[in-house]
């Protein structure tokens, strides 16, 4: 773990919290590139109509616009739960350099816990992986999210 990861972290969880006010599944990202965020985003998939609008979906289309460039290289996703099939492979496709997730997904994650999406011998581009990172924190996110809809 790099010492920045934690407080680009806290990011990210910032991120989620607004997912959650907003009545989404709280998952945050930021994207970070130089020392600096280039991206960020929160996962709104029903606000927004659209199914692949994920917290990391998010925060790397507002980098490429950003940079008008849809490579985001030398960059580091920081996102709270362990990534999709969908969003792992947004991450090659946009040659990210480095994820750092908080907490694992063992139902649908496509890093470490289910698909292993990026370790694939047929993937063109090799992401560096940190996982657990504020997992508690983030995870507690989560579950307060989930029982909050269950009492509904």
């Amino acid at each position: 773990m790099k010492p920045a990861d934690i407080d680009f972290m806290r990011l990210a969880l910032a991120e989620a919290e607004q997912a959650a006010l907003l009545g989404e599944v709280p998952v945050g990202a930021v994207l970070v590139q130089e020392g600096r965020v280039v991206g960020r985003g929160f996962n709104q998939p029903i606000r927004s109509h659209d199914p692949s609008a994920h917290a990391e979906m998010v925060a790397l289309r507002q980098a490429a616009l950003g940079q008008r460039n849809y490579r985001l290289p030398e960059s580091t996703l920081y996102v709270t739960l362990e990534p999709c099939t969908m969003c792992a492979g947004l991450l090659v496709h946009s040659r990210v350099k480095r994820l750092v997730f908080g907490a694992s997904e063992p139902k649908a994650g496509a890093v470490i816990s289910r698909a292993q999406v990026l370790t694939q011998p047929w993937m063109n581009h090799r992401i560096e992986v940190e996982g657990g990172v504020l997992a508690e924190e983030c995870a507690a996110v989560l579950s307060a999210f989930f029982k909050a809809r269950r009492g509904q």
